[in-house]
């Protein structure tokens, strides 16, 4: 599966999953581009994205294409803070449908 990492999201925690095919929005070239037009972006090269962003819901409920997205809900971008619920997250990924938001809660 292809993830894109959301440049909201710690670079570091690309390496909590390493069953996925992983790239950064950084290195698509994608930074700055916000959440509608993001998930438009990723759609045509990913399966998934996944952010702390809680407020990419909304772009992805209006988006017409099947890109999943695992929204990680913790508060906070602190690397330290996150990895804890990376197993999660992992699940969250293996399981998520074409097309599918998933909210983690911490």
């Amino acid at each position: 599966m292809r993830v894109l990492l959301d440049e909201c999201v710690p670079r570091q925690l690309r390496h909590d999953l390493p069953e996925f095919e992983v790239k950064t929005v950084q290195e698509a070239g994608w930074a700055g581009v916000k959440n509608g037009a993001l998930l438009e972006l990723a759609a045509s090269q990913f399966d998934a994205v996944f952010t702390v962003d809680r407020g990419i819901a909304a772009a992805h409920a209006a988006l017409l294409k099947p890109i999943a997205v695992v929204i990680l809900s913790v508060g906070t971008t602190d690397p330290v803070r996150l990895r804890p619920h990376m197993p999660k997250v992992r699940a969250a990924l293996q399981a998520v449908k074409p097309g599918q938001l998933v909210r983690v809660d911490a």
